[in-house]
C-alpha cells in the first residue's frame, strides 16, 4: 500500500493533518492504534469541558436563588457526569469516522512503527505486521501524562487525568499534584461537586506559566470556593498502604501529612516517542521531543513530526496549525512560519484563564518598557448582571510604539475573547486601535477597550 502522506496518530494533530493533506490532493492514510481523535478528543480536552459544563450547572442551581430562583435540594450526579462526559466524546469520535471517509482518508487501524526508506510498519491487535510506505510521513503521536519518580500512578490510588475522567465513584478527598491547566480544572471539578480538594503546587504560584497577577486571583478565587491551595510545595511520598492515601507534603514550614482518597498527579505531560523506530531512522530527538524545523521537517527527508511530540506549546491548537503548515509546505505553496509568541492559551476551571503573549515580567526583563492597562470585571455591567464578578483583563503595550505585546485574563467566557486578541496582535494592531474599535455594551468582552484604554490614561468605567 502506497501514498502520497502517511499520518501516524490521529489526535487533533493527525487528523486535521490528514483532512488538509486530502483537500490538497493527496492519498491520505492515518494510522491510529485506539481511538480516532486520540487523546484531545477522546479522554482530553472534549470530555474535560463536558465534566466541567457538568459542575458549572450544579454550582448555578445551587446558587439559584442569587438570581431570585428557587430550587429545591440539589445532588450532584457522579456516574451520571461521568456518563454524559463519555457520550461527548465518542460523538465527537464518530464526527472524525465521518470526516474520514468524507475526505477519503484510509484509516489504518493498529501500532506504526515507521522504518527506513519511507515506510511504516503496522502491528494489527491480532498480531500481523504489514508494511505501508509514503513520500512523506507525518509523526503526530502526542503525549501522555508525566510521571514523578516518587509519584508512580497505578491508576486506582494515584491516577492521572485519564482515570480522573472515569472513577467508578466520587472521592471524599482528593488532593491534586500539579497546577497547570489539568491540575486546577479538575480542582475546580472535583470541589464544585463537593470534594474536599487540596492543590500543592511545586511553584510559587497557581498556573505558573500565567501571568503573577491572573495566579494570585486565581488562588483568592480558588481559596473562597473552599480549595486549600499548597504553593511552594512538593509532594515527598504517597503512603498507599489501607484504604486511602496519606500524602507527605513538604512546605516551607516543614512537612505535613494530608489523608486521601486519591491523588491526582497532573505534572505535565511526556512525549510519547518510545518506540515508534525513531532509532531506526536515524530521527534525532532532544529532551524527549523530535527535533524539526520550521516546517516540521526532521533531520531525515520524507519524515515530519509535529504536535505535542515536537518543542512548543502543547496544545491541540498548536498541533492542528503545525499539522496544517506542514502539508501546505509539502505542497509547494507560500507558507508563514507559526509565530509562536501568539498563540493563545486557555484554562477552563472557574473563573477561567485566557492569556496570549508576553507577560508583564517577560516583557520586562527584556528590557522593554511597557504600558500595563488593566479593567475589572467588578466594575464591568455585564459582569454584575451575570454575577460574575471576578477577575479582570490586563494588556501590555509597548510604551514607545504602542505595539501589543500580550493579553492576561481572568474570568468568566474569557477563553472566548482571548481571539480578539490573537486576531489584534497578528494584524499588528495598536493601543489607540483597540480603543477606537467600538465593543458591545453591555458584553463582557467591553473589559477589553477599557483595558486598552487604562494604558493610556483614557478609561470611563473606572
Amino acid at each position: 500500500m502506497n501514498y502520497d502522506i502517511i499520518v501516524l496518530g490521529s489526535g487533533p494533530g493527525g487528523y486535521v493533518t490528514a483532512i488538509r493533506a486530502s483537500q490538497l490532493g493527496f492519498k491520505t492514510a492515518i494510522i491510529e492504534r485506539a481511538e480516532l481523535g486520540g487523546i484531545c478528543l477522546n479522554w482530553g480536552c472534549i470530555p474535560t469541558k463536558a465534566l466541567l459544563k457538568s459542575a458549572n450547572v450544579f454550582e448555578y442551581i445551587n446558587h439559584a436563588s442569587d438570581y431570585g430562583i428557587a430550587v429545591g435540594n440539589s445532588k450532584a450526579d457522579f456516574s451520571g457526569m461521568v456518563k454524559r462526559s463519555r457520550d461527548v466524546a465518542n460523538g465527537m469520535s464518530n464526527g472524525i469516522q465521518f470526516l474520514m471517509k468524507k475526505n477519503k482518508i484510509e484509516v489504518i487501524k493498529g501500532t506504526g512503527k515507521v522504518k527506513p526508506g519511507k515506510k511504516v510498519e503496522v502491528t494489527d491487535d491480532k498480531g500481523k505486521k504489514t508494511d505501508v510506505s509514503a513520500s512523506h510521513i507525518i509523526i503526530a503521536t502526542g503525549a501522555r501524562s508525566r510521571e514523578l519518580p516518587n509519584l508512580k500512578q497505578d491508576g486506582k490510588k494515584i491516577i492521572g487525568y485519564r482515570e480522573a475522567m472515569t472513577l467508578p465513584k466520587q472521592p471524599k478527598k482528593m488532593v491534586v499534584v500539579g497546577s497547570g491547566a489539568i491540575g486546577v480544572e479538575f480542582a475546580y471539578f472535583y470541589n464544585a461537586i463537593g470534594t474536599e480538594v487540596t492543590v500543592v503546587e511545586y511553584m510559587p504560584n497557581l498556573v505558573p506559566i500565567e501571568d503573577e497577577e491572573v495566579s494570585k486571583q486565581l488562588e483568592r478565587s480558588f481559596k473562597k470556593q473552599g480549595i486549600k491551595v499548597m504553593t511552594d510545595s512538593s509532594v515527598e511520598s504517597v503512603d498507599t498502604k489501607g484504604t486511602g492515601c496519606k500524602v507527605k507534603v513538604k512546605t516551607k514550614k516543614g512537612e505535613e501529612t494530608i489523608d486521601c482518597d486519591i491523588v491526582l498527579s497532573a505534572v505535565g505531560i511526556q512525549a510519547n516517542i518510545e518506540n515508534i523506530g525513531l532509532e531506526d531512522v536515524g530521527i534525532i530527538t532532544d529532551k524527549g521531543k523530535i527535533v524539526v524545523n520550521e516546517y516540521y521537517q526532521t533531520n531525515i527527508p520524507g519524515y515530519y513530526a509535529i504536535g505535542d511530540c515536537v518543542p512548543g506549546p502543547a496544545l491541540a491548537h498548536v498541533a492542528s496549525a503545525e499539522g496544517i503548515t506542514c502539508v501546505e509546505k509539502i505542497k509547494g505553496m507560500h507558507v508563514e512560519p507559526i509565530d509562536y509568541n501568539n498563540i493563545p492559551g486557555c484554562t477552563y476551571c472557574s473563573p477561567e484563564i485566557a492569556s496570549v503573549g508576553l507577560t508583564e515580567k517577560a516583557a520586562k526583563d527584556k528590557g522593554i518598557e511597557v504600558k500595563i492597562g488593566k479593567f475589572p470585571f467588578s466594575a464591568s455591567g455585564k459582569a454584575s448582571a451575570a454575577g460574575a464578578k471576578d477577575g479582570f483583563v490586563k494588556l501590555i503595550f509597548d510604551a514607545k510604539y504602542g505595539e501589543l505585546l500580550g493579553a492576561h485574563m481572568i474570568g468568566a467566557n474569557v477563553t472566548e475573547m482571548i481571539a480578539e486578541i490573537v486576531t489584534a496582535k497578528k494584524l499588528e494592531t495598536t493601543g489607540h486601535e483597540i480603543i477606537k474599535a467600538i465593543h458591545p455594551h453591555p458584553t463582557m468582552s467591553e473589559a477589553v477597550m477599557e483595558a486598552a484604554a487604562a494604558a493610556y490614561g483614557e478609561v470611563i468605567h473606572m
